[in-house]
């Protein structure tokens, strides 16, 4: 499954590499996850609401969400990252 980062997202997670290593080990092991079975698994997925009908969150840590979406079907499924700090 392909990966898609959103601008302000891959920021995130570029200041997260130098400012907190763990968080973006964290990070990848639920983008790993997230591209094995997108709506269960780590950090406890869950549907979001309202205007962001479509987009899952994962618990990165207390303070920091992991929110995606998946599209599209076979092989052009892609995981799309919408933010990887703070709370939506």
């Amino acid at each position: 499954m392909k990966v898609v980062w959103f601008s302000d997202a891959w920021s995130d997670y570029v200041a997260l590499q130098a400012d907190d290593p763990d968080l973006t080990n964290k990070i990848n092991a639920l983008i790993k996850d997230v591209t094995r079975s997108p709506f269960q698994g780590i950090g406890k997925p869950e549907p979001l609401k309202l205007q962001l009908k479509g987009w899952w969150s994962r618990r990165i840590s207390r303070e920091h969400r992991f929110v995606y979406r998946v599209e599209g079907s076979g092989d052009e499924r892609r995981v799309e990252i919408l933010s990887c700090r703070f709370h939506y």
